[in-house]
Parts: C-alpha cells; structure tokens; sequence
C-alpha cells in the first residue's frame, strides 16, 4: 500500500486554486495539506477539490490571513484543531485518516508564525509570538505524547533548521528563519516527539536543501537564494515505511505562484 502526501504553502487558495488543480491533477497525491489559505471556512473552494477527485476536505480559516486545510481522497475518521497561544489564530487542523484499515495515522498540519523581521522577542511581538508557539508545540506534544503513535506533521514550519536549508548560513544567523534561537526551539519541537525528518531522511544533510524563493529576488532561479521552510516529519513506528520524496521546484516558475512549492512523500505501509 502505498500512500503518499503533499505539503504546499499555498498563499491564498481562492487565487492560487488553478495552481492547486494543475498539482493535483499531474501528481495525484493521497491527501494535500495546505497552509496560509487566507480566506474564511464559507469561502473555500470545496467544490474544485471535490471536481479533482477529493471528496473529503478539513478546513481551519480566517478572513484573510494565515488558514490551513487538508483535502484528502481518504476519509477522515476524526478531525480537530488547536488554538496555539489562545490567539484564535487559524495555524493547525488536525485529521486521523486510515489509508490502511487496521492502521489509522494522525496528521497535523501547521502553518507557524512567521515572526515578522527584527530577531528579538523584547521588541517584536511577532517573534516572541514565534518561540512561544514553538515552546507550546514542543510541550504539547510531549504531554500528549503526540508520536508514540503513527502520526505526520507537516507543514510552513517557518525555519529552515540546517546550515544546508539555506543559501548562506552567515549571512542569515541574523535573518528570521535561521536564527540560532529559532533553530534551537524547533530541535525541541523534533526531540519531543521524537520525530523523524521525512526530507532529511532521502536527502543527505549536507546537501543543499530549498522549498521557498522571495518574490523579492527578480530572478530568483538564477540567484537561487532559498531557504527549507516547508517540512514533513513521521513519527518513528513510520520511518521504515517512507519510500520517496519529491520537491516541485518548478512551480515556484508558474504563473502568478506562491513563494513556496509542494513537497510530497510516499510511504509504503505494506509489511
């Protein structure tokens, strides 16, 4: 049984949703998860999702910022969403789904703050909105013990964690993303599950690594200044399975994109 899953921050569904359907009509995945939808729940596009062959949809919406949603092609058997930092911010939906009957999995899909430009909490309330988000996530997930399970995060995790997630990692210790503070909280996040690094994991940790380009780069293909700010992490009883990873870096060259392109996984749950 193979069973594969994409993430894509998608920087608004509702003007982007031609994107979504070329994706998902060329790579068909299991279940898409997406993040910063920015529109409220009545305003999704259900219906295109349902054309395409995606029957089952979850949806956590705000007007016009931030959102996430998981349209999957697998029912969901429950479905739920967490209000990290009581901010009412719409950044996690969770879904249990069973692409095997006698094996359900939980999947959460996050879109985490992003943290504004100025690195110091005692200045900017967005980053301190970050590391608390990323503290909270971490405590969670050990007193629910969110990984003893099979169980995915995925998600615009909003760090890129590696020296090899970004295109200069001097020049970036400074730049929100790649902080050591930011780096060291989301190392947390990880151990708490504990969980496993579905990108890391195929691609070696010394090789350059990118799944977002600024819209400020005029040619951001040629200067390639990217950073790995979209992750999928498997808890350990599913590292055995994963079977195959793909980055759609072409996309980031459509029309009208988002600064970000899908990543997807296979995982094998035969056996």
């Amino acid at each position: 049984m193979r069973f594969s899953l994409a993430t894509w921050n998608i920087n608004s569904v509702r003007l982007r949703i031609d994107l979504v359907s070329r994706f998902l009509t060329e790579q068909a995945p299991d279940v898409l998860c997406l993040q910063e939808t920015k529109c409220r729940d009545s305003e999704f596009p259900l219906s295109a999702f349902h054309k395409l062959g995606y029957p089952h949809v979850a949806i956590c919406g705000q007007k016009g910022y931030h959102g996430v949603a998981i349209a999957s092609k697998i029912p969901f058997l429950e479905n739920g969403r967490r209000d990290f930092c009581a901010k009412g911010d719409a950044r996690h939906l969770t879904v249990t789904l069973a692409p095997l009957p006698e094996r359900p999995i939980t999947l959460h899909n996050f879109y985490v703050p992003a943290g504004g430009d100025e690195p110091d909490p005692a200045i900017n309330p967005k980053f301190a909105h970050k590391l608390a988000f990323l503290d909270e996530m971490a405590e969670w997930m050990q007193t629910d013990k969110i990984a003893e399970r099979d169980a995915i995060i995925v998600g615009d995790l909003n760090i890129a964690p590696l020296e090899t997630d970004v295109w200069n990692h001097k020049a970036l210790l400074k730049v929100v993303s790649h902080t050591p503070i930011e780096v060291e909280k989301l190392g947390r996040v990880l151990a708490a599950g504990p969980w496993v690094d579905a990108l890391r994991h195929h691609i070696a940790p010394e090789e350059k690594l990118y799944t977002w380009w600024s819209y400020r780069s005029p040619d951001w293909a040629k200067a390639n200044k990217g950073r790995r700010l979209d992750h999928i992490w498997v808890s350990e009883s599913l590292k055995r399975h994963l079977d195959g990873l793909a980055i759609f870096r072409e996309s980031r060259g459509w029309e009208r994109p988002s600064d970000h392109v899908p990543v997807l996984v296979h995982l094998n749950l035969a056996g």
